[in-house]
């Protein structure tokens, strides 16, 4: 019988036997056939298990012949991903999972493993039907993508292995918390490929994470052979050198050995000496999904000597030549499955699809405070009220939030430093009050940084996270791919999960930063459903925004122009600990009678600038500050459209592709008919953002800048 192996251990395949009289299994009926089959070694397996693991596999391939049907029938699983030849390692991957306390994150391939692991055939059907009763999200998930939030089988995207991200995160808490759960994450073999799985790796074993790394190696990656994505056909050798990460093999095919190298790796992440990685060698019997024919790309004989792998007859036969069960229990069991599948089809079919009227429900959670709320036009604050800059707002708003919360955390790349404590000091004070548990530095791996947060947030529903996403908002592109999966998590859950994180990003110029250190991602953000977007340019609306961001579920970019963390205009009073600002709800800086200019971040304190020369010259000017992009205050902008007739939309942005286009469109296209003029834009060149001095001023928006797209809209 093969045993778990060290990862310095040979990989040799275990001993079998062969008989003749093997059983091929189709459609319920067991036939007798010539081929021989290798007998599984069954010896520390009691009768009871095995039968319930064979009858709990035989009715997973039942049903992934069901799916297939299905397709040809055109009633549905437009998306079928078959799991055939990795039976032993999804069957134990779910046996060991104890539903409602580990949490498991699957891929697409794992249908027997969420059957095992406690999705019902019913739900699994109306996953792959896309049903309205489907439990992982209502249909708004590709079929085969199967999820059970409530036993913590949590609803993984199509973007390849990026859960793995997710499922560290996830572990994180668990250790912070002292927790005896474990995280399992699930992948085929070309996920490794992927930087962000190194990252969560690499992370994991730094972090010594309770974490079970599951890779099911079929050696395909849809056509793509396992010689074409690493010269190591034993890919969890990749990852060797890693310390604290033991590596274990299974026979991916085997029931008995894979649950017990499953055992083995759980009690190793249980240890706390770090994480767990299993290599399980699969076959990948049939196609990659039904889009692809393995025909085209492998050979006919490679397909057949699979087949006589195949786990399901060589599990049927090791019971009969162990004497556990006869031919006719067996298909007893067989044909109760059969029953239950047909029974579960013809309650699932009649099922409604998804109202189609509820696509906009769940794009994302409603804030603690939403634009119901008055309380910050209510504050006055007193005539000797000492003043707070920018950053000593933002640094103020962290810290109360951490002493209301003591499960907030802040991490990201420099935040701890023992004297340091970021880059620009917004974060000074916090690790020395709060310590190293809830203030931590992260590797210089942006994704990362943004997927665990994400992954931490699944373990407690009072767990906030804020995160650094870069030094420098130029440098947050890596993380785009998590930012993504937070986006729509909540949306792909129908309203079951959403993580509660806060990524902050010092974002901008005007400090000589040159290429990666000057730029701005809004315009990008902007474009993205289930993303709050905020630019504050004063403290107190600084202070305002962080006490809503944190304590509201959902993600929320928080853009910080860095020109503005000293920049004395900024400064205000501290407001008082009621004060929160609703998302959506923009502020009147100044006001006036012939135009309007609408704006966000430093482009206010230049607008304000430009108002007061352009007054100069008999022009009339309301500035009115945004503060919130995503959503935006569609209502106050149109109302003083109308009152000036005029409008100039001023960002420190790229005029091509900034925000300022889509306010643009809103006016035009609603309020066409109470215009005077064209709506302008006044943002940045179309070009990078030099080094030198001078090629920074040439490029960024200015006060002139403003001064000129006035005039020329007054001119009109």
């Amino acid at each position: 019988m093969a045993k778990a192996k060290s990862k310095n251990s040979d990989k040799t395949s275990p001993k079998t036997t062969n008989v003749d009289g093997g059983k091929e299994i189709k459609n319920g009926t067991a036939l007798q056939v010539s081929s021989t089959v290798e007998l599984f070694d069954l010896q520390d397996f009691d009768k009871e298990t095995l039968l319930e693991w064979y009858q709990v596999q035989h009715l997973a391939r039942r049903l992934d012949e069901k799916a297939a049907n299905y397709l040809k029938m055109a009633k549905g699983w437009s998306y079928h991903a078959p799991f055939a030849g990795h039976d032993g390692i999804q069957l134990a991957l779910g046996k060991v999972f104890r539903g409602g306390k580990d949490y498991l994150f699957p891929y697409y391939r794992d249908m027997l493993t969420s059957i095992a692991a406690g999705v019902t055939v019913e739900e699994i059907i109306a996953n792959g039907l896309s049903k309205d009763a489907d439990v992982a999200g209502g249909g708004r998930h590709m079929s085969n993508h199967f999820a059970k939030i409530s036993i913590n089988l949590e609803n993984s995207s199509s973007c390849t292995g990026n859960h793995c991200q997710q499922a560290a995160g996830t572990a994180r808490a668990i250790k912070k918390y002292a927790g005896d759960e474990v995280v399992y994450c699930s992948t085929g073999d070309s996920t490794t490929s992927e930087g962000y799985y190194y990252e969560s790796v690499n992370g994991a074993d730094r972090e010594k994470l309770p974490l079970v790394f599951v890779i099911q190696n079929n050696k395909y990656g849809i056509s793509v052979p396992l010689s074409e994505q690493t010269t190591n056909p034993i890919v969890a050798e990749n990852f060797s050198g890693f310390t604290n990460l033991k590596i274990f093999y299974c026979d991916g095919r085997n029931p008995m050995d894979s649950f017990k190298v499953m055992e083995q790796a759980r009690d190793y992440a249980l240890s706390g000496m770090g994480p767990a990685m299993v290599h399980a060698d699969c076959d990948r019997i049939g196609s990659h999904s039904n889009s692809d024919n393995q025909e085209l790309y492998r050979e006919k004989s490679d397909i057949e000597e699979m087949k006589h792998r195949d786990p399901l007859p060589r599990m049927r036969a090791s019971l009969i030549a162990a004497g556990m069960a006869t031919d006719e229990q067996l298909a007893t069991i067989e044909e109760a499955n059969k029953v239950a599948i047909f029974a579960a089809a013809d309650a699932v079919e009649p099922l409604p699809d998804p109202d189609p009227s509820t696509y906009s429900q769940f794009v994302i959670p409603e804030p603690v405070v939403g634009l119901d709320n008055q309380s910050e036009f209510s504050w006055t604050p007193p005539a000797d009220a000492p003043l707070v800059t920018f950053r000593e707002g933002i640094n103020g708003a962290l810290i109360e939030e951490f002493r209301r919360n003591p499960n907030t955390f802040l991490f990201g790349q420099d935040v701890a430093s023992h004297k340091k404590q970021g880059i620009f000091n917004v974060c000074k004070g916090l690790l020395d009050e709060f310590g190293n548990d809830r203030v931590f530095n992260a590797p210089i791996a942006e994704d990362y940084i943004v997927g665990t947060a994400n992954g931490m947030t699944r373990y407690r529903e009072d767990i906030r996270v804020v995160v650094e996403g870069a030094e420098f908002a130029d440098y947050f592109w890596p993380a785009m791919e998590q930012l993504i999966e937070c986006t729509h998590d909540y949306w792909r859950t129908r309203g079951q999960f959403s993580p509660a994180m806060v990524i902050r990003l010092a974002s901008g110029g005007y400090i000589q930063g040159g290429l990666y250190h000057s730029q701005n991602l809004e315009g990008t953000f902007t474009t993205l459903p289930g993303l709050r977007v905020v630019i504050p340019a004063f403290a107190d609306d600084a202070v305002g925004l962080m006490r809503n961001a944190i304590r509201s579920r959902g993600t929320t970019m928080y853009l910080e122009p860095k020109f503005l963390y000293n920049y004395r205009p900024t400064s205000t009073p501290m407001p008082p600990e009621d004060y929160i600002i609703p998302f959506g709800r923009a502020k009147v800086r100044r006001s006036g009678k012939n135009v309007t200019i609408v704006s966000y971040g430093t482009a206010v304190h230049w607008s304000l600038q430009a108002a007061e020369l352009l007054q100069q010259e008999g022009i009339s000017v309301a500035v009115i500050d945004l503060r919130s992009l995503a959503p935006w205050d569609k209502e106050m902008v149109f109302e003083h459209v109308k009152q000036t007739s005029r409008v100039v939309v001023a960002h420190e942005d790229k005029v091509i592709g900034g925000f300022g286009g889509e306010v643009a469109s809103c006016i035009n296209e609603e309020l066409f008919r109470y215009l005077d003029a064209p709506v302008a834009r006044v943002g940045s060149k179309f070009t990078p953002v030099g080094f030198a001095k001078s090629l920074e001023k040439a490029t960024l928006l200015s006060v002139e800048d403003i001064v000129l797209a006035v005039r020329k809209t007054m001119s009109f």
